[in-house]
Order: structure tokens, then C-alpha cells, then sequence
């Protein structure tokens, strides 16, 4: 056979593997359905979403795993397809997060599993009812986020955007800006603008759209809602006398702000002190910053110990500076946006301490704004008790610590030497680890973190709202 022919094979071969793993990804795709509209089932590949409208992205998915799982045994899209349609053949588990990948790298038995989890699995969550208050970059993000699931009768139900007063052709607009973003393109649906309604429809669910001055005078149960949660991302109110407002609206609940709160509300960061929400009515999800570096820095502290350190973020520039000089009330943040680097200060460090006791007062930070518009670096100059070996092994530890069950859908790691903050745009962690930038010498560890300050503080924001509503899953694994 000529080396022509020989290479023509090669790419039948490939061509009909490929073709094998969209049919396999087809069916799975069906089955996820399935399982997510009829039992509340979420199935993940160590923690990120398995797309039930992608095939390319269930592929890649796959692909990705293959070269980050290094202490995995490779995972086929067929050994994803086997486990799912066992777990389809399980009719009573309910409102459940079941991560596949997890399940077949531990050699683990799926029907064992779903036995151990005895009376929750007849478990069921019901529907609430949520308010964005303000849509700005986060509350577009968030609705994103909410609405390019499928759709479901259960679990957080968006039904109003509440924003100030406007014009007429408001609404044009605020469709148009869900639709078109210069920063993480276009929006994976489809959205309506319904004027007789005043209201959009997005990925055929109606958006109810509220013009309001103040929380106070809205009366929600005009609109067919009741007992909400009030996820406020204007940054307006940040302490129970202003976020109280929301409060006193006819239809309220419950108050998640998207900010660093003051007084005596709490600053969660999810999956590190979320344990200490309970009944509260008003909770603040904290900062972008805060939730990339504090689960890390629990991590760290936890297996090294960290006696005191300094925070700087290189933070993109944000909405609140101006594109060219002009006045700002705050120091330095009057200068163009665009064309500077701009020092600022930051709560982030100080506010770990509000999630993480035990490092209260033990971190000092500061924020540096940069001429780009999304994704930021956080850098940890950390002195630690105990020493790792190397800088390598300070790494592997981060890197089995992204593998795991607890951390892989909040901490992330790379290892590349041509990462660059573009390639984290829409990157659902909360931060990722840069394994090439690690510095260690002696007890003294540099550690770099990128995060997508919009999409991945926004998850942690929907995994706080989730846990705010009474709406839990159990875990497989545990």
C-alpha cells in the first residue's frame, strides 16, 4: 500500500470513529434530557455540565478530560454512554448531581452508589421563583446562566428583571444586549421582545420586566410571584437597611446581593462558609476576587498552614471607570479605563477573613486595573508554616486537588505554557490555578489564579441562590 493510500485510510478511520462518537453523543444527549425534565437528575464529567444541545461540546469535553485526568484512566464517550443509560434504567432517584467521570475513574458500581444514598433519593425540589434586581453585566450573565438550561418545572424559575425607568424602546434594548456580547458573543437561544406584556421571552420562557425606583413599591404578586428570591447585582445597598427594602416588597423572601455587604450580613463565598447561611433572609455572595482566591487559599492553609501574605489582582477594568479622564469620586479611577494600568484598593483580602477565620487578619491586598475587559489574575504571596518539597509538588497538590470531588466544579489548573486570560473567558470556575507561574522558595509560595470575574463569580452566585432556595441535590459521589 503507497504512503497515499495508507494516509487516505488513516482518515476513514478517524472520519468514522468520529462519526461512531456524534451517534453515541446523540443518544446521550436524549437521555440527559430525559433524565433532567422527568427526575431532576444532573448528570457532569468531573464537574463541568455535560451540554444536552451540543454534540461538539459533549466530544470536546471528553477530549479535554483525556488530557487533564492524568491519574484517570481515559474516559470514552462510549464508557459515559453505559453509565448514563444504567442510571436511566434507576426510575426513583430523584433531584440528584451524578458525576459520571468521578464514578468511572474510581472503578466505582453506579447501582452501590445509588443505594447508599438510601431515603434521599426519593428527594424532589420544587420551583422558585427569581428576581434579578438591576441588569448590568452580572444580572446578564446570571440569565444567561438560568436560561440556557433546559427548560424545567423545578429548581430556580427566572420570572422578572426589575430596572429603573426608561424610555420607550427600553425594551429593544435590554434584548439586544442579552442577545450581543462583545465579550462572550452571541446568546445560545433565542430571545422575543413582547411589548404588550412588557416583558422577553428567552428560549421560549416569558421574562416579566419591571420598572421600579425603589424595591419597596413593587408589588411581585401582581405579576404571579410569590415568596421570591431577590438577587440584587446593582451594588446600590449593601447593608440590611437598604437590601431590607427588598424585604418589604409584596412577594419577597429572601435577598442574595452581588457585592461585598457591610454591618452584620453575611459574605458567603460557596463551598467554604455557605455552612453558616441557614434561615438567613439577606446574604451577600461577596466579591469576584473574594470567591477566586478563598477557596485556594482554604485549601493551602489547610495542608500547609499560611501564616500571613499579601493579595495583588491584576483586575480588568470595570464599568465603573471611565473610558477617558474625567471626574471620579474615587482616587485614580477617573483615568481612562483603556489606556492606564490603575491602582486601587481592594476588600478581598480583608474580606477572606469574613469566610476564612482563621486567616482574618493574616492577608493584605491590593488591585491593579488593566486595559482589558474581562478575566483577571490574582496573584498569592503567601508565607506558608509548612514547607512543600518543590514548587512541582506544591503544583501536583493543587493539580489532585482540581481532580477532586469537592473542589473540580470551583478550582481548576493548567499546566500550559501558552495560557493567556482570553483563553478563561466563559470559564465556569472560580479560579484557575497556573501551575507554569508557581514560585516557591523556601516557605514562601507565589501562586497565580485566573478567573473570569462575570461568568465564574456569577456560578457562585447561582450556587448560593440554589442553596438560599431550599433546593439541594444529592451528590454521587458524596
Amino acid at each position: 500500500m503507497s504512503n497515499a493510500d495508507t494516509l487516505r485510510q488513516l482518515h476513514q478511520d478517524h472520519l468514522s470513529n468520529y462519526n461512531q462518537q456524534e451517534q453515541q453523543a446523540i443518544e446521550l444527549m436524549g437521555l440527559l434530557n430525559k433524565l433532567y425534565n422527568e427526575q431532576d437528575v444532573q448528570v457532569t464529567l468531573f464537574g463541568d455540565t455535560l451540554d444536552t444541545t451540543s454534540v461538539g461540546q459533549i466530544l470536546a469535553l471528553h477530549q479535554k478530560v483525556a488530557l487533564r485526568e492524568q491519574d484517570a484512566k481515559s474516559i470514552d464517550i462510549a464508557d459515559t454512554l453505559a453509565m448514563v443509560k444504567a442510571l436511566a434504567e434507576s426510575k426513583d432517584i430523584q433531584a440528584a448531581r451524578i458525576d459520571v467521570g468521578q464514578l468511572i475513574a474510581n472503578d466505582s458500581d453506579l447501582q452501590a452508589a445509588l443505594q447508599s444514598i438510601g431515603t434521599d433519593k426519593g428527594a424532589s425540589n420544587g420551583a422558585t421563583d427569581v428576581v434579578l434586581y438591576g441588569f448590568g453585566r452580572i444580572g446578564r450573565i446570571l440569565t444567561r446562566l438560568l436560561l440556557s438550561q433546559a427548560s424545567s418545572a423545578k429548581g430556580m424559575q427566572l420570572k422578572a428583571i426589575v430596572v429603573r425607568p426608561a424610555a420607550a424602546g427600553d425594551l429593544a434594548k435590554r434584548a439586544s444586549l442579552l442577545e450581543r456580547d462583545s465579550i462572550h458573543g452571541s446568546f445560545a437561544g433565542g430571545v422575543v421582545v413582547d411589548n404588550e406584556n412588557n416583558g422577553l421571552i428567552i428560549n421560549g420562557r416569558f421574562v416579566q420586566v419591571i420598572y421600579a425606583k425603589d424595591p419597596s413599591e413593587i408589588d411581585y404578586t401582581a405579576y404571579g410571584i410569590k415568596d421570591a428570591l431577590v438577587i440584587d447585582n446593582t451594588g446600590i445597598w449593601k447593608d440590611e437597611a437598604g437590601l431590607g427594602k427588598h424585604l418589604q416588597s409584596t412577594g419577597v423572601k429572601k435577598v442574595l446581593l452581588t457585592a461585598p455587604a457591610g454591618g452584620d450580613i453575611k459574605n458567603v463565598v460557596y463551598g467554604v462558609n455557605n455552612d453558616t447561611v441557614g434561615d438567613d433572609t439577606i446574604v451577600s455572595a461577596a466579591s469576584c476576587t473574594t470567591n477566586a482566591i478563598t477557596p485556594t487559599l482554604k485549601v493551602l492553609n489547610d495542608e500547609y498552614g499560611i501564616e500571613n501574605g499579601h493579595v495583588e489582582t491584576i483586575h480588568s477594568f470595570t464599568n465603573d471607570q471611565n473610558l477617558i479622564d474625567n471626574y471620579h469620586k474615587a482616587d485614580r479611577r477617573g483615568r481612562s479605563a483603556v489606556l492606564n494600568m490603575v491602582i486601587t484598593s481592594t476588600g478581598a483580602a480583608k474580606a477572606v477573613g469574613k469566610a476564612l477565620p482563621e486567616l482574618s487578619g493574616k492577608l493584605t491586598g491590593n488591585a491593579i486595573r488593566v486595559p482589558t475587559p474581562n478575566v483577571s489574575l490574582a496573584i498569592l504571596n503567601l508565607n506558608l508554616k509548612t514547607a512543600p518539597a518543590s514548587a512541582d509538588a506544591l503544583n501536583e497538590f493543587m493539580r489532585k486537588v482540581s481532580n477532586s470531588s469537592q473542589w473540580q466544579t470551583q478550582i481548576a489548573y493548567t499546566d500550559s505554557t501558552e495560557a493567556v486570560s482570553t483563553d478563561f473567558v466563559g470559564d465556569t470556575h472560580v479560579g484557575i490555578v497556573d501551575a507554569q507561574a508557581t514560585i516557591l522558595t523556601d516557605n514562601h509560595a507565589i501562586v497565580y489564579i485566573w478567573y473570569d470575574n462575570e461568568v465564574g463569580y456569577s456560578t457562585q452566585v447561582l450556587r448560593l441562590a440554589t442553596q438560599m432556595a431550599g433546593i439541594s441535590y444529592t451528590q454521587i459521589p458524596a
